[in-house]
């Protein structure tokens, strides 16, 4: 039983790890890091949800806590790299934006990296 609850929230962390930064910053959002931790926290309380209700089944009851889990996590963690970005303008008139003030991680408007 504990290894289908481990395999389940590995799983959702590794799924969860789609969304890293590709561009070579920091290599985790927020949106990946608290869907991870929202799916690992989901896997484990719908096991013991699941195996503590009368005829529920714990590998069922994590998958869906994990699932759950994820999702909440993913969208509290998109607002938050949502309100951590700046946003500024260059000369040539087009916006960019920068996270956490750093300079050496902005990128435009379309999403590619600002050299």
């Amino acid at each position: 039983m504990k290894k289908a609850i481990l395999a389940i929230a590995a799983a959702g962390m590794m799924a969860s790890a789609c969304a890293s930064d590709g561009y070579g910053g920091s290599g985790v959002n927020e949106a990946t890091r608290q869907g991870a931790i929202g799916a690992g926290i989901g896997a484990v309380a719908g096991a013991i949800i699941g195996n503590n209700v009368g005829g529920g089944n714990a590998a069922t009851g994590a998958l869906i806590g994990g699932a759950v889990g994820g999702v909440a996590g993913a969208v509290r963690g998109s607002s938050q790299d949502r309100a951590n970005q700046q946003r500024y303008r260059d000369n040539n008139g087009g916006y960019y934006y920068c996270y956490d003030g750093r300079q050496n991680e902005c990128y435009w408007e379309n999403g590619q990296r600002r050299r």
